[in-house]
């Protein structure tokens, strides 16, 4: 749900206006789950993918019948979203694409021109790096952004994409042709900073290159030890979510109490650690820095929950409250930094004083300053309604497909029969544990991070028990 809803012109503008000023619900000391929801049901799931996948056909994507004005943008909007949802391969669908991001090297666009070009580049990203092969052709309208676009953020976005294709077959010639080089990735970095030599005032350009920078030489991880022992308020929660940079792998969140000690599945303090997995990658395969990009590692605020936000219509949230997270710089928190009013607007440095000392010049936990301060926004941890089929590609990673992707949120396991019946439910888990642990109107801090692995597989219980022991004076 990050930064704006994926079915927001269905949404009733009272339920926008709420969940976009923060409103909390409180949550009940135990959430009860409706029995059955009819939006739920196999019938109901089968026609709601239907209903998207007749909009992917030929006349649709046709920019002579519906060219790039004012007048056509709720078309491109519900379309793009569609491309995302389905992602078809199909040739017209590439060519439409290519032909929207074509008015990236445009110095002027009307509002609404630029929201569907920026949606196209979000899209565009998606199937790009689904197959750099299939659709080179975005690959090298990319290639025209990064050299013509007036607009910083766009050259960011292409650069970004450019430098993390991967090949999407075995086949050496593909590889060949679709894998960037060092060198490649070097020119187009120089050809960005020379573009603009003031980069690093812009926060999407200046991240990115940073970004591009690290893929040749990434920073060591600091021990999780000292991650995992450091307390950042006392007397409120703490969860941990912990990933690997593949985002198709599942993460594993862990949560600390207002006493600082981890919540275990009982009362014995020698039971096992309590945890759920949680799914933090966009739909779209954007990087963090973007809207509607991958869930930033790094620090949020906890404040409560806010209601689930579409009860008119298919739940996309699921049917339980959503955790209401902030990034610094996000309007609508009550309290950021402990004991200090208000939204963050501090200096990288206050930022890092909230980390343990290990931690405080690894950069890579400072993507969340950096996304807020890009004007991200409204991250949350939210349930999965959507079918299990809903979003087309999932079988990349058969051990995560039973989560769906976001556009930045944090993604619970919450699953339905075919007669609307809920079957499993994670969110329910979470928020019935955060209000044990932190009371009615709970709050505190939530830290992401990914650490380096070489199994696609959350990181084990063990080897978060083992840093937890190690890290006890």
């Amino acid at each position: 749900m990050s930064d704006r809803f994926p079915n927001f012109p269905k949404l009733p503008k009272i339920i926008l206006l709420l969940v976009a000023s923060g409103l909390c619900s409180l949550v009940a000391s135990r959430v009860v789950a409706q029995t059955s929801i009819p939006e739920a049901t196999a019938a109901a799931r089968v026609e709601q993918q239907q209903k998207q996948a007749r909009q992917v056909r030929p006349d649709n994507y046709d920019l002579g019948r519906y060219p790039v004005t004012d007048k056509n943008e709720k078309h491109w909007r519900f379309l793009l979203w569609t491309t995302a949802v389905t992602q078809p391969k199909e040739t017209y669908v590439g060519e439409a694409v290519t032909r929207i991001l074509a008015l990236t090297t445009r110095s002027s666009l009307s509002p609404a021109q630029g929201r569907t070009v920026q949606m196209a580049m979000q899209v565009g990203t998606q199937l790009y790096l689904s197959d750099p092969s299939f659709y080179g052709a975005i690959g090298q309208q990319f290639q025209q952004t990064l050299d013509r676009s007036p607009d910083q953020e766009w050259v960011a976005m292409a650069l970004s994409a450019l430098t993390r294709a991967a090949p999407s077959t075995t086949d050496s010639a593909s590889k060949a042709a679709v894998t960037p080089t060092l060198a490649q990735i070097q020119t187009w970095r120089d050809r960005a900073k020379s573009r603009f030599p003031n980069w690093q005032k812009n926060t999407h350009l200046r991240t990115t290159l940073q970004d591009v920078t690290n893929l040749s030489s990434p920073a060591a991880v600091p021990p999780l030890a000292d991650l995992l022992k450091w307390t950042i308020a006392p007397n409120q929660v703490q969860m941990y979510v912990i990933c690997q940079s593949d985002r198709w792998v599942v993460c594993r969140a862990v949560l600390k109490n207002r006493r600082g000690e981890f919540v275990r599945q009982t009362a014995d303090p020698a039971s096992e650690l309590w945890s759920v997995p949680l799914l933090l990658r966009s739909v779209h395969g954007l990087s963090w820095n973007f809207t509607r990009g991958q869930t930033p590692q790094g620090i949020y605020r906890i404040e409560s929950t806010v209601p689930q936000p579409d009860r008119e219509f298919f739940r996309a949230f699921g049917q339980f409250p959503l955790v209401q997270l902030f990034v610094p710089f996000e309007a609508g928190a009550r309290e950021f930094l402990p004991g200090k009013k208000g939204t963050f607007r501090g200096s990288i440095a206050a930022y890092q004083a909230l980390l343990p000392a290990s931690w405080r010049n690894y950069q890579p936990l400072q993507q969340s300053y950096w996304a807020g301060r890009a004007g991200r926004g409204l991250f949350r941890i939210h349930g999965t309604g959507e079918g299990l089929d809903f979003f087309a590609g999932k079988d990349r990673n058969p051990d995560s497909y039973l989560w769906n992707p976001t556009i930045g949120c944090l993604s619970a396991l919450e699953t339905y029969d075919e007669s609307g019946q809920l079957k499993q439910s994670d969110m329910q888990q979470i928020l019935n544990r955060l209000v044990s642990a932190g009371g009615q109107k709970f709050s505190g801090y939530l830290i992401v991070v990914d650490l380096p692995s070489s199994t696609a597989a959350p990181i084990d219980l063990a080897t978060l028990e083992s840093a937890i022991q190690s890290a006890r004076p």
